[in-house]
C-alpha cells in the first residue's frame, strides 16, 4: 500500500506542470506566486460600507435581520454562531431559511444558546440547534423560531428534495467523551432532519445509519436519491449514504465511503494536479455508529482517501463541488468535483477543480453554494483579519463578491433564494443573517 501511495503522490507532483492548466490559470496562479492581487471576473470592486459591516460591489445593497441579542418570534433570544443555512420556497413568495447555529456546551453566557422545553430537546446539555427564518419577497423577515435544539456544533448540514433540512453534528461528544468542551448527556457525531413545515422545535430523531463521525454538509444526487457527506477532520473521508427508503432516512441506509482506484489509501492533501480525474470506487462503512470516533478509520484501512477537512458541499447538473479547507500544497485550501457513475454501482471520478496558491485567491474555502449563474459561491473562513465572499467561475478564475468589514469572523451559509435575485449569508459571530441583492445580470 505505501509503493501504491507514492507512485500516486509522485504523478500528482509529475502532474503540476503547466501544461495542465487553462492559460487563463497559468497566469492567475503566477500573479498570485508573485503576490500580485487576483481578480477574475466579477462584479466590479468592494464599495466601503459606511455602516462598517459588509462591503459589496456598486449597486449592490443588503438588510440585516435575526441578530445575536434580538428576540425570536417565539419570545426565546436569537442563538448565537450563525452557521450552515439553505433557502426553501414559502407560501406567497416567501423564502423559508433553515439555519444552523454552532454551539457547543460550556461556552460563555455570551453565546446564547438554542432554548427550547426539554422534551424537545435531544441532549438537554446540549446548547445547539436550528432556528427557521421566513423573509418576505420584499427581503423582510416575518417571523423567525427554534426548529431544532438539543444538539452540538450544528454546522453545515443541507436540503433534501423532499422539503427538510439535514443538520449535521460537528462532533462525536459523548458522556464519557466530551471531546474538549462541556459535559453531555447523549452520544453525538449524527445528522438530524427538520422539515420546512415545522412551525416550532421537532422532536430531534438522530440518524445514526448516516454515520458518527465529525459531520459537515450533505447534498443529495436528485438521480439517485444518493447522499453525499463531507467531514471536518484532517484525515477526514468523503462518503454517501444510499437510503433504504428515500424519503424515510431512519428507515437506514448504507454508508460509503470514495476510494481512488489504483491509490488506495491516498492522502489527497498536497502534490496532486488540477482536473486531472481519478477514477473513483466506495468502500462499505459496516459499523457506522461506532462507541468510539473510528468510522473514518475503517473507511481508511479500507482504501477510502483521506481529504483535508471537507466542508461547503452543493450539487449541480450532475456534478458535486466540496472543499477541503486546509488542503493543497499551500494549506490554503481545495475545491473537489466529483462526477457520479451513471448508475449507483458506478464509482464515478473525482478531480481538484481548484486548489489556492495564495492568500490573495482563496483563504480557507468553507461552505459554498452555486449561483444561478453558474459560479460557485464561496465562503472564507481564514486565519488573518479578512473574509471574504468569493466567486469562482467554471474556468477556475477567483473574483471577490463580498467583505466582512466588521471584525475577523467566518461568512457562512451561503444560499440564493428560490428566484435567484436574493443572495443570503451569515456572520458568524456577532451571529447575524444578510440578505443582498442587486445587478447579478452584470458579472462579466
Amino acid at each position: 500500500m505505501a509503493l501504491q501511495r507514492r507512485r500516486f503522490l509522485t504523478l500528482a507532483a509529475a502532474g503540476m506542470g503547466a501544461a495542465l492548466l487553462p492559460q487563463g490559470l497559468q497566469l492567475l496562479y503566477q500573479r498570485a506566486a508573485r503576490g500580485q492581487s487576483v481578480t477574475g471576473r466579477g462584479f466590479g470592486p468592494l464599495v466601503k460600507d459606511p455602516r462598517g459591516l459588509l462591503d459589496l460591489p456598486a449597486g449592490f445593497q443588503y438588510r440585516v435581520f435575526s441578530k445575536l441579542g434580538d428576540r425570536l418570534s417565539d419570545g426565546t433570544p436569537v442563538p448565537a454562531c450563525h452557521d450552515g443555512m439553505a433557502a426553501f420556497a414559502g407560501p406567497a413568495g416567501t423564502t423559508i431559511l433553515m439555519r444552523n447555529h454552532e454551539i457547543t456546551p460550556g461556552l460563555p453566557p455570551v453565546f446564547q444558546r438554542v432554548v427550547a422545553p426539554k422534551d424537545k430537546m435531544y441532549d438537554p446539555l446540549a446548547p445547539g440547534g436550528t432556528t427557521t427564518l421566513v423573509v418576505s419577497k420584499d427581503r423582510r423577515l416575518l417571523r423567525h423560531y427554534v426548529s431544532l435544539a438539543g444538539t452540538s456544533r450544528n454546522c453545515g448540514g443541507g436540503k433534501t428534495l423532499w422539503g427538510s433540512w439535514i443538520s449535521c453534528e460537528e462532533t462525536t461528544a459523548t458522556p464519557e467523551h466530551p471531546a474538549n468542551f462541556g459535559p453531555v448527556q447523549k452520544r453525538h457525531g449524527y445528522n438530524f432532519e427538520v422539515p420546512i413545515s415545522a412551525q416550532g422545535p421537532v422532536t430531534p430523531v438522530p440518524l445514526p445509519a448516516m454515520g458518527r463521525f465529525q459531520h459537515e454538509a450533505i447534498a443529495i444526487d436528485p438521480k439517485t436519491n444518493i447522499i453525499y457527506q463531507t467531514e471536518d477532520r484532517g484525515d477526514g473521508l468523503f462518503y454517501r449514504f444510499i437510503p433504504k427508503e428515500p424519503t424515510n432516512l431512519a428507515a437506514g441506509g448504507q454508508l460509503q465511503a470514495l476510494k481512488i482506484k489504483r491509490y488506495p489509501k491516498a492522502n489527497t492533501g498536497q502534490g496532486l494536479p488540477l482536473r486531472q480525474p481519478f477514477e473513483v470506487e466506495w468502500v462499505d462503512i459496516t459499523e457506522p455508529d461506532p462507541p468510539q470516533d473510528t468510522v473514518r478509520y475503517e473507511g481508511y484501512q479500507k482504501g477510502a482517501a483521506q481529504f483535508v477537512r471537507g466542508e461547503g458541499l452543493c450539487y449541480h447538473q450532475g456534478e458535486f463541488y466540496f472543499t477541503a479547507t486546509s488542503g493543497g500544497n499551500k494549506r490554503l485550501g481545495q475545491i473537489w468535483r466529483y462526477r457520479p457513475g451513471s448508475t449507483s454501482t458506478a464509482g464515478g471520478t473525482i478531480e481538484l477543480f481548484v486548489e489556492s496558491p495564495g492568500k490573495a485567491v482563496l483563504d480557507y474555502p468553507d461552505n459554498l453554494t452555486m449561483a444561478p449563474w453558474g459560479d460557485l459561491i464561496c465562503c472564507e473562513d481564514g486565519n488573518d483579519s479578512v473574509n471574504r465572499l468569493v466567486g469562482i467561475t467554471p474556468t477556475g478564475e477567483v473574483y471577490t463578491l463580498a467583505r466582512n468589514a466588521l471584525n475577523d469572523q467566518e461568512l457562512a451559509g451561503v444560499c440564493f433564494s428560490p428566484d435567484g435575485q436574493t443572495l443570503f449569508v451569515n456572520l458568524y459571530h456577532p451571529g447575524m443573517t444578510f440578505a443582498i441583492w442587486g445587478p447579478w445580470d452584470r458579472r462579466g
